[in-house]
């Protein structure tokens, strides 16, 4: 399984960015995809994580509104569009893949990881 993330850069605050997750020798249709973020000094957010096979989404409430999730099954590929940026959003933001639903959005519950893209927002 390889999930290899795009699109990640510097960007002015209230600008948008789209990240793109590609995935590859995975279930695409089964899986539960996630967007996680981090920063230096403390551990793993959860973004948005979607379900392909119920269509279940959680959002993170202080993101809700501004990124967005989604995906498309035909290219195996997931999406975080992220718009109204702020500074607090920098962050290194990597894809994750695993199964079952999703009740929320916690990085223990991933099995596969992607290597992360860098997102700076400048003020």
């Amino acid at each position: 399984v390889q999930l290899v993330e795009s699109g990640g850069g510097l960007v002015q605050a209230g600008g948008s960015l789209r990240l793109s997750c590609a995935a590859s020798g995975l279930n695409f249709a089964n899986a539960v995809i996630g967007w996680f973020r981090q920063v230096p000094g403390k551990g793993r957010e959860g973004v948005s994580c979607f379900s392909n096979s119920d269509g279940a989404t959680f959002t993170d409430a202080p993101v809700r509104g501004r990124l967005t999730i989604s995906s498309d099954n035909a290219n195996d590929t997931v999406y975080l569009q992220m718009n109204s940026l702020r500074s607090e959003d920098t962050a290194v933001y990597s894809c994750a893949a695993g199964w079952g639903t999703v009740g929320g959005c916690f990085p223990e519950e991933f099995v596969y990881w992607g290597q992360g893209t860098q997102v700076t927002v400048s003020s």
